[in-house]
């Protein structure tokens, strides 16, 4: 455990700096930005809680809520948040959480289908504060994830290694027009620690394989993905779903830039490709290529400011330097898009 350790701090940038001192740590999340997120969206049980979708929580939220306790080198908050989501999530027998908890509702858990973007997060989240804090239990915690992820989501299809959106529902053995894909469960970030939690080639070709469609994905007039692609072919929209890119589609440019990835024309296809004509970021319809919702949300905007910021050096306006919690996706986005900035491009400042 203690070389899984070691390979882990040297394998991510991201947690160097916290492994030289488990009280030491790089740019992050500053106190005050961390102290109104949490306000606002983490519940006293450790749930992080999606107000706009009725007060509901899931894995993604889980997975991004101990995520960013973690760039806030908050160890408390990081062990309440994994605390519900090991006791009121992790209940499958195949190592992955169920991805939905509804406080409404009793049982809580209202649909045990995993998503795996969420595991992803919670084993990516797990793995840098264990190594960062000096935890094996959570890198013990890591390794089962990333493993029953390697064992029942990672899979070969049509000479390409793919991330099924959750164990039910999305294979070609589930639907005719599968496999499905959702472009943006790919955590890019989160993809090499998971080769090393649970050794495997899997992880390498996943990474390049979702690269390499993504480039190829360029639907409509916009020439941008779709949140739910099917494979069963050529790529295209699914059946079944809205052709659109959506609000799932809207944090793929800021998983790229934060993984490294610096392909210009594919980052500047999405910042071009997701912007409205006055410079406001939108969910698309692909097929129209036309705007169906605006979003000025600077937790939305904040995702071309970065990509503006990797792409050309372009400083991030003051709205999105200053962080005010509003809704829990556009203020997760948010601190996640400071925190990488605030680390890899502080230029940008």
């Amino acid at each position: 455990m203690k070389r899984l350790l070691k390979l882990i701090c040297a394998a991510s940038f991201a947690v160097a700096a916290a492994c030289q001192s488990a009280q030491a740590q790089g740019p992050g999340i500053n106190p005050q930005a961390w102290g109104a997120y949490k306000a606002k969206f983490l519940d006293a049980s450790g749930r992080i809680v999606d107000g706009a979708n009725g007060n509901i929580s899931h894995s993604e939220g889980q997975g991004y809520g101990l995520l960013l306790a973690y760039l806030a080198d908050s160890p408390a908050d990081f062990e309440q948040i994994w605390y519900f989501t090991r006791t009121e999530l992790l209940l499958r027998d195949d190592g992955l959480a169920a991805w939905k908890w509804d406080p409404a509702v009793t049982p809580h858990v209202t649909d045990v289908n995993n998503a795996s973007d969420g595991d992803l997060l919670i084993a990516y989240a797990l793995a840098l504060a264990g190594s960062a804090w000096n935890r094996s239990d959570y890198i013990e915690a890591a390794a089962k994830m990333a493993q029953a992820l390697l064992s029942h989501v990672v899979v070969s299809s049509g000479g390409r290694m793919l991330l099924l959106p959750g164990v039910s529902g999305f294979d070609s053995s589930d639907r005719k027009d599968g496999p499905i894909i959702n472009p943006s469960y790919w955590v890019y970030e989160a993809i090499p620690i998971m080769a090393l939690l649970a050794p495997s080639n899997a992880w390498q070709k996943l990474s390049d394989d979702g690269l390499s469609l993504l480039r190829s994905m360029q639907f409509g007039p916009r020439k941008l993905p779709g949140d739910w692609v099917s494979l069963d072919h050529m790529p295209e929209p699914a059946k079944g779903f809205d052709a659109e890119f959506g609000y799932n589609s809207l944090r793929i440019p800021l998983y790229l830039v934060r993984a490294g990835v610096s392909d210009k024309a594919l980052l500047s296809r999405l910042r071009q490709g997701m912007t409205a004509e006055d410079g406001t970021p939108a969910t698309i319809n692909l097929a129209s290529g036309k705007p169906k919702t605006l979003l000025s949300d600077p937790g939305y905007r904040i995702v071309n400011d970065v990509v503006a910021c990797v792409t050309d050096g372009t400083k991030l306006p003051e709205s999105s330097q200053q962080f005010e919690p509003s809704l829990y996706y556009p203020s997760t986005l948010h601190l996640l898009g400071l925190a990488f900035v605030g680390e890899k491009h502080p230029e940008c400042l």
